[in-house]
This record gives structure tokens, sequence and C-alpha cells, in this order.
């Protein structure tokens, strides 16, 4: 069943403010912790973390299981395109190509989405307000990291090629929630999330070993609000709002994700915050308004 969905309220654009804020703020948490537990087991413990946040609530409210084949196969996918799949290729792609550049190659996530929202549904086309919205989001996405980035366009294609797959991974899989539309946030959150940490702590022991046991206190402090709050609280929001408002315009508001990176590192890491930004923020914000009164 397809979830219907409506236009965005202010609400819903609080929330999916909120959201980018959320999943900013991850990047900071993962400089800290990464350095302690790698990449694939920082990957894999926050997800486990989530599951073990999200199941009480889960049960509380009604475990709902797949019931047929065709769900289960929606389920899986879900699982392996909105969790394992992109977080290996954009970990992966940032080793071989810069920030600004990845944060480029992401933002062409909303146009993606428009097309797939068009074609494989009924009530999430193209329209001139969300085409104007997309175009002013990767706009600020651009003043963001400097139009210097597109030129860098060709130099490293298996690096870019990575970003653009695991964007492609992110929309894709939001297109496939819309068809799981009789699963609540919780439920479907918790059940993929455990599916997930299988899927996870079976390939980063394979590839990885068993952890050790001696992180510092900073690096479980880290790994606890990763999984809490980004992957707990962030999928439980990414659901909900991609079920309510459709993925065209939740991906269109996923370009905060940069600038509100770049503002909380300035906050908390001293770092350097540009009239660019604030350009930056101020057309992408436009953008959701204008698909607002779509």
């Amino acid at each position: 069943m397809q979830a219907s969905i409506r236009k965005p309220t202010t609400a819903d654009l609080s929330l999916l403010i909120l959201l980018a804020l959320i999943w900013a703020s991850a990047f900071l948490a993962i400089k800290v912790v990464v350095v302690d537990t790698g990449p694939l087991w920082l990957a894999t413990i926050r997800v486990v973390v989530a599951f073990i946040v999200l199941l009480p609530f889960a049960i509380y409210k009604g475990f709902v299981w797949p019931s047929t084949i065709r769900e289960w196969k929606l389920v899986m996918l879900v699982m392996a395109l909105n969790v394992v799949i992109p977080f290996f290729l954009i970990s992966w792609a940032e080793t071989k190509i810069d920030a600004g550049m990845a944060s480029m190659l992401m933002g062409v996530g909303p146009f993606m989405a428009l097309l797939g929202s068009h074609f494989t549904t009924q009530d999430d086309r193209i329209s001139t307000n969300k085409l104007i919205g997309a175009i002013l989001g990767f706009s600020g996405i651009l003043v963001l990291v400097g139009w210097d980035a597109a030129r860098g366009l060709g130099d490293n294609l298996l690096g870019q090629g990575a970003a653009i797959l695991g964007s492609a991974c992110y929309v894709t899989s939001g297109l496939i929630i819309r068809r799981l539309g009789r699963f609540p946030p919780i439920q479907l959150s918790a059940f993929i999330l455990g599916l997930a940490s299988i899927s996870l702590l079976t390939i980063t022991i394979l590839f990885e070993g068993i952890p050790k046991a001696s992180y510092q206190q900073d690096t479980w402090m880290g790994l606890i609000y990763l999984g809490i709050f980004p992957t707990a609280l962030g999928y439980i929001l990414r659901y909900h709002l991609i079920q309510t408002i459709g993925m065209s315009a939740f991906a269109t508001g996923l370009n905060l994700i940069p600038v509100f990176g770049v503002m909380l590192g300035a906050i908390f890491l001293d770092e350097q915050l540009t009239l660019n930004v604030l350009v930056s923020l101020t057309l992408i914000v436009t953008g959701l308004f204008i698909i607002r009164r779509g």
C-alpha cells in the first residue's frame, strides 16, 4: 500500500529542518569517534545502538511484520539501499574526493527524487514549484562549496561515481518507503535497523574482526549519540516525512545538511563562517517554501 502525501505544512518543514540539523551534527560526532573505531565499526555500532533503543518502543506499539513475499523484498531493499550500501559508498567516496565535491554530488539527489517520484507515483509529480525549489537548493550547495568544486568533475570518476550512487541509493529507498505505507515509522525503523544490524555485524566482523573493548569514554558517548539521534530518531523522522510529504520535497530539504554542518563547525570547532553560508541557507530555505506553496 502506498501512503498518500500532502502539501508540506509549517510543522513538516520544521521537522525537516530539525532532521537536517540532527544529521549535520552527526559529522561532528563522527570526527571524534572514527579515529578510535574506524568507519566500519562506527557504522555498525551506531546502527546496533539505534535498534536497541527503538526495539522496546516498537514492541510496545505492536511490532509489524511483513505479511507477503513482496513486502519482505521491499523491506530488504530499503535495508540495503537506505543503510548498508550508502554507508559504505559515501564513506569510501570521501576517501577519494573532498567534502565540497561530495556535498555537491549529493546535492543532485533532489533532481533524482523529482524524476523518480514523477515516474513511480501518482501524487508526487514534477511541478514548476518543485523544480524551482530543487534548483535553488542545488544553487545553495554550489554557493556553499564554491564554484571551483564543479571544475573538479571527472578528476576522480570512481570516487565521484560512488557519491552519486550513494545518493541514488537514498533516493531509491525513499521511493520504496512510499510503498510500505501500512508500516508505522517507529516499527519500520526498528525492523530495518534490526536487519541492518545483522548484515553490518556479519560484514564488519568478516573484514575487521572483533573490535577492541577499550574505546575511550568520548568514543562511547559519541557512539550512543549517533545511535539515538542521527540514526534512531533520524530514521523515524525520515520515514514519517517521506510517507507524509513525498520524496521530492523531503530530498530538497536535505540540502540543508552541509550548511548546518559548516555552522555547527563554526560554533563548536571554531571553524570559519563566511557570507556564503548565509547566502546558501537563504537559497535552500527559499526553495523549501516555494515547494510548500506548490
